[in-house]
């Protein structure tokens, strides 16, 4: 199995309003639809098992774009969102957190049983991804959210998150079946996290003799003598005279997102080459180009504007989410950073969408069409795009939140 990544992120508490928490589930759905129209089920697995754009995803939908609540969110909207949906795309998001993580298996075999793979297998394959991250890969951070997406071809993800209360960091862990070999040998599509010095990695390739050493130790002497001996080292040994460890060979190159602390989006955070691309795609193009989107009732051009930046979540390749900050850009965010979540233009996105999916689903794809051709138009004017510098911008969208149905969670803008 390859790996796909890995993130660490800042530990935030709290929940995710249930006006937001909604728009989530529908928006997470629609997208969901639209990529696996243009790209199949398999597709959105591996978007799922890449660490930068499963944090873009999230910022999209209106989530803090930094924040640990991002996993746990998008899990849990997936889940909600998805589930109406499963007999028609053969997707299935099973897990999530604390006590619903524990029922994985369970829902696992009930997917099985309903669609004719084998849910026993599955339920195994979540149980030793589970164990490979918490006791395996000892890195300091307690497993406390497992999420486990299934598609009826019996392919999956699986996005794991855990816990370092000491740093206030927690740690997401990105799966992907595909090409899989092995569960314990460099088994992760990711890991994503700060460095906090030297771990316990039994799943690194280089650990495969100590694997195996350890097997034949335990079946040849028996669990007595482990014990016995390793309270023998313990005592001759201080920690001021163990030997300096033997310089390792260089890992293998991983995605890798860390997010910064700081809850305001700051133009270091941002691409800013890359929105000015998708507000001039908006202001110049769509008007043009894209009538037949524009006829949708109430659309205007504040609503395409948050349609160059989903589109990309649909369209876009891996090396475009490296700024995973300016997906906030379309739909804000619950604590009003970098602004308030703008209710309606968050409506109007999903009611776009939804009604693009619809006619696709019929035969009809000319506006999911368009907003494929919006994104490579915002890619285009990349180069020779001029716009607002980025506090200019997120001021502009402040003063105009209360036009916009401006919320978040200290209530509706006035």
């Amino acid at each position: 199995m390859r790996r796909a990544g890995s993130a660490d992120l800042p530990l935030h508490g709290g929940r995710v309003p249930a006006w937001l928490g909604q728009r989530m589930s529908r928006l997470g759905a629609v997208i969901a639809q639209a990529i696996v129209h243009h790209y199949g089920r398999d597709e959105f697995l591996r978007r799922l098992a890449h660490p930068f754009w499963f944090q873009s995803f999230g910022a999209v939908m209106g989530m803090d774009w930094h924040s640990s609540g991002i996993t746990t969110s998008v899990i849990g909207a997936l889940k909600r969102g998805l589930q109406p949906l499963s007999g028609e795309l053969g997707i299935h998001v099973c897990g999530g957190r604390g006590q619903h993580s524990r029922k994985t298996p369970h829902e696992l075999a009930t997917v099985g049983e309903r669609v004719g793979i084998d849910g026993d297998a599955l339920a195994r394959a979540s149980r030793l991804v589970a164990k490979v991250d918490s006791a395996a890969v000892q890195d300091g951070f307690d497993l406390y959210l497992h999420g486990f997406i299934v598609t009826d071809d019996g392919h999956w993800t699986v996005v794991q998150q855990g816990m370092n209360d000491g740093s206030g960091l927690a740690r997401r862990y990105h799966w992907l079946s595909e090409d899989l070999q092995s569960f314990v040998d460099a088994p992760h599509a990711a890991i994503d996290g700060v460095n906090q010095g030297r771990i316990v990695n039994l799943t690194d390739r280089r650990a495969a003799a100590s694997r195996q050493g350890q097997l034949a130790l335990l079946h040849e002497q028996g669990p007595g003598f482990i014990v016995q001996e390793a309270t023998i080292l313990a005592a001759q040994q201080a920690p001021a005279e163990m030997p300096s460890p033997a310089p390792e060979p260089a890992q293998l190159s991983l995605p890798h997102l860390a997010m910064p602390a700081h809850h305001d989006v700051r133009p270091k955070d941002v691409n800013m080459q890359r929105l000015h691309g998708a507000l001039a795609a908006a202001a110049e193009s769509g008007p043009v180009d894209f009538a037949d989107l524009l006829l949708v009732p109430g659309i205007g051009a504040r609503t395409v504007r948050s349609l160059a930046l989903v589109a990309e979540v649909v369209h876009g390749t891996p090396c475009r989410f490296s700024d995973p900050a300016r997906f906030s850009l379309a739909h804000g965010g619950k604590d009003r950073h970098p602004y308030p979540v703008p209710c309606a233009i968050y409506d109007q996105t999903i009611n776009v969408l939804k009604s693009a999916v619809g006619k696709a689903a019929l035969g009809n794809d000319e506006r999911l069409q368009a907003l494929r051709r919006l994104d490579q138009q915002a890619r285009r004017l990349e180069k020779a795009a001029r716009g607002p510098a980025l506090p200019e911008f997120v001021e502009q969208e402040r003063q105009a939140s209360a036009a916009y149905g401006g919320r978040s969670v200290f209530g509706w803008e006035t």
